[in-house]
C-alpha cells in the first residue's frame, strides 16, 4: 500500500535583503505577507533555541519574514548575517534544491514583470508538446540570482498523459 501523498507546506529562502525580497515576491509574484520582517536572536527564547537547534551555534541574528501563494505555500525569506551569493547559482549537479516554480497563465506577462524588476531570464521561452498542448515554460532568476521556473500550466497537467514520448 502506497502512502497517502502529503501537501507542500512552504520553502526556505535564503536572501541578501529581506525587505527588497518581500518588496520582489509580493509585488511581482503577487505573494502575500503573512508576517513582516522580523528580527530573531540567538538567545534562550523559543525561537532562539529552535534556530541554534537548525544552524548551530553562532548564528548570532537574522531577520525572517512569512509570505504565502495564492495556494497557500509558505514561502519564508532568511536574511542572515554575512550571507553571500553561492559560486554558481544553478549547481544542478550537487545533490540539494535548485529551482522551484511558479504557474500563471501569463506566462510573458509575469516574465516582463521579473525583468523589470531586476530579476533575469535564464533561456528561451519553450512550448511543451507544440503540437499538442500550448504549454510554455522559462526558467529565470529573482533579483538576488535565485533561480526559479514559471508553468503556464499545472505541473499535472504539464507532465500528464504522455509526456517525453
Amino acid at each position: 500500500m502506497l502512502p497517502t501523498p502529503r501537501t507542500f507546506s512552504h520553502i526556505g529562502l535564503s536572501v541578501p535583503d529581506v525587505e527588497k525580497a518581500v518588496k520582489f515576491y509580493t509585488e511581482v509574484l503577487g505573494f502575500y505577507v503573512i508576517m513582516q520582517p522580523t528580527k530573531v536572536v540567538e538567545d534562550d527564547s523559543d525561537i532562539g533555541k529552535m534556530c541554534t537547534d537548525v544552524f548551530g551555534a553562532g548564528w548570532k541574528q537574522l531577520r525572517i519574514a512569512h509570505l504565502a501563494t495564492a495556494d497557500r505555500v509558505g514561502i519564508e525569506l532568511f536574511e542572515f548575517n554575512g550571507n553571500h551569493a553561492p559560486a554558481e547559482n544553478l549547481n544542478f549537479r550537487q545533490h540539494g534544491t535548485f529551482h522551484f516554480a511558479i504557474q500563471d497563465p501569463n506566462l510573458e506577462g509575469l516574465l516582463e514583470k521579473i525583468l523589470a524588476a531586476g530579476g533575469k531570464q535564464r533561456m528561451p521561452v519553450r512550448e511543451y508538446f507544440p503540437d499538442e498542448k500550448p504549454y510554455r515554460m522559462v526558467y529565470v532568476e529573482d533579483p538576488f540570482g535565485i533561480v526559479f521556473e514559471l508553468y503556464s500550466h499545472s505541473y499535472e497537467l504539464t507532465y500528464s498523459n504522455g509526456a517525453y514520448t
